[in-house]
């Protein structure tokens, strides 16, 4: 992403962000809603550093990856509106899958669930990024320079789709009419946060919710929302247990008496699954409930 794109993508959402994170905290305040804490807003914060400095790091060396495989396009798209606007969905359906398998592998979700893990859930949620997913995202964006996009281009869409996809983190905003068909909103989006059993691993889009209508990932918001995850942390507030929790559980499982093949799928199977039933995948649990 050239310098000139990226300030002004900067001057644009700093100030964004800004606005509606402070009328938020006024309304929750004023409306007595309690969304906001001061340790969970700092938890987000820290969350939100640890990962903007690691993409920070990589991002040369990102553009750089991406450009090599654009030497390889079979794909040259010349009027620019169509364009940016191919490159926009192409870029969202490519994020679907990388947010689907980041919750349908257990090395994955190992990284995006703290994402996940706050019981609360604001506008600062939007920033508690998964730490260490600049390691491998940008594997995720290989097919995009081969269909013919410029590596600076794909950052680009990928950092205003990120805008929007920060935004839609909030309870303020209920259902946004027509734009419910084919948007995230803040509605499914909520969806996507939730503990309750009938919405785990749903609504994984960013921009569009499309491709979980397409793909069976898509659930309407029509009971109360619960945030948070099934089996909440006992330290919610630790800057490190916070990160690699789930990792030290993956340890723990491996350590018990099990095939080689129960052993990979503790690893790469779907966050919950276990050799012995003691614990339930969301599918599983979804099964239990008969929903």
């Amino acid at each position: 992403m050239d310098l000139v794109r990226e300030k002004l993508l900067f001057l644009i959402s700093t100030p964004t962000y800004a606005f509606f994170i402070g009328a938020e905290i006024l309304f929750s305040y004023i409306f007595k809603k309690h969304y906001y804490s001061t340790k969970g807003t700092l938890m987000n914060v820290w969350l939100s550093a640890l990962n903007l400095g690691l993409d920070l790091l990589l991002r040369g060396f990102v553009l750089v990856f991406l450009t090599y495989f654009f030497q390889f396009h079979f794909l040259l798209i010349k009027t620019p509106w169509i364009y940016w606007m191919v490159i926009l969905f192409a870029e969202d359906f490519t994020f679907y899958w990388l947010h689907r398998i980041d919750h349908f592998v257990r090395f994955f979700w190992a990284v995006h669930v703290t994402h996940h893990s706050s019981e609360e859930y604001n506008l600062t949620i939007g920033f508690r990024s998964s730490v260490f997913q600049p390691l491998y995202r940008f594997i995720w964006f290989i097919p995009l320079p081969l269909l013919g996009f410029r590596g600076e281009d794909i950052m680009l869409m990928y950092a205003i789709t990120q805008i929007y996809g920060i935004l839609i983190h909030t309870q303020f905003v209920k259902k946004l009419g027509p734009l419910e068909w084919f948007m995230s909103t803040p509605s499914h989006h909520r969806v996507h946060h939730a503990s309750n059993i009938r919405y785990l691993d749903k609504n994984m889009g960013m921009v569009l919710i499309i491709w979980d209508k397409l793909f069976g990932t898509f659930q309407e918001e029509d009971e109360a929302v619960k945030f948070g995850l099934v089996t909440n942390l006992t330290q919610p507030y630790h800057p490190f247990k916070t990160i690699f929790h789930e990792w030290k559980a993956i340890i723990n499982d491996l350590k018990k008496e099990s095939s080689f093949k129960a052993k990979l799928m503790y690893i790469f199977g779907p966050p919950g699954w276990s050799h012995d039933g003691s614990k339930k995948t969301s599918n599983q649990l979804r099964e239990d409930s008969k929903i």
